[in-house]
């Protein structure tokens, strides 16, 4: 009986995992697609400027594909070692995300002020050679937002040191529609209309986070639950 229920449990660990792995796969390959296609489209922030959709999703693609084969080969292997590896370091990213939810919600005033400084900071490099990413970054959210600045278009005024705004700022697109008269250009600000618009689709982002939550709480307790079952089944046979 304990035999057979081993069985059971090491194959559905093997499948969650292989899923594991697949995922990560695929997650890997859209942002080596994204670094590669669209290679010009970078973050917005100029203290961190390697943190780009492209680069987040190859790490994260790469961390779990290597989650999912430990996880994979622990099972199917009955290995203690590498089941309690998978354990430790599915529950240290866990555990991290719980945190940085956590600290997010604490510090959400502290983090607005941060996050508003930094991409005024980062207005100023907009134009300017090697941060074609960043130039492309900002023109595809102000016109996508219909918005213009961080918290109003006169940000842009200090860029330019004059009454102008990027092209992108525009109602109706022209080359150097900018240095036209602030009636032509979106007045709402992209930090707040972009803020939102992610909360407009905070159930869509608690649902897709629960469900990453219950992902993981799942591979934690098949971990452990073979785990145990292989150590019982040793001292069965020492």
């Amino acid at each position: 009986m304990a035999h057979n229920c081993l069985q059971c449990i090491k194959y559905l660990m093997f499948v969650f995992n292989l899923l594991f792995w697949l995922g990560g796969c695929g997650i890997l390959g859209v942002g080596i697609w994204l670094a590669v296609t669209q290679g010009n489209f970078a973050t917005l922030s100029s203290s961190f400027p390697s943190l780009s959709a492209a680069n987040l999703l190859i790490v994260t693609g790469t961390f779990v594909m290597i989650i999912g084969f430990v996880g994979c080969i622990g099972a199917i292997k009955e290995n203690k070692c590498l089941l309690l590896s998978f354990f430790i370091m599915l529950l240290i990213i866990f555990l991290l995300e719980l945190t940085v939810v956590i600290l997010f919600f604490v510090y959400t005033d502290k983090i607005d002020k941060y996050a508003q400084r930094d991409l005024k900071k980062g207005l100023h490099l907009y134009g300017t050679d090697g941060n074609i990413g960043l130039t492309n970054a900002w023109s595809i959210i102000q016109t996508d937002f219909r918005c213009c600045g961080v918290s109003n278009y006169t940000d842009w005024f200090e860029v330019y040191n004059t009454t102008r705004v990027p092209d992108s700022c525009c109602l109706e697109f022209s080359e150097n529609c900018g240095l036209h008269s602030p009636g032509t250009w979106w007045k709402a600000p992209c930090y707040e209309t972009v803020k939102i618009w992610l909360q407009e689709n905070l159930l869509a982002v608690g649902i897709f986070g629960l469900c990453t939550a219950m992902v993981q709480i799942l591979g934690l307790t098949f971990a452990m639950t073979m785990y145990c079952q292989v150590v019982k089944a040793d001292t069965y046979c020492a």
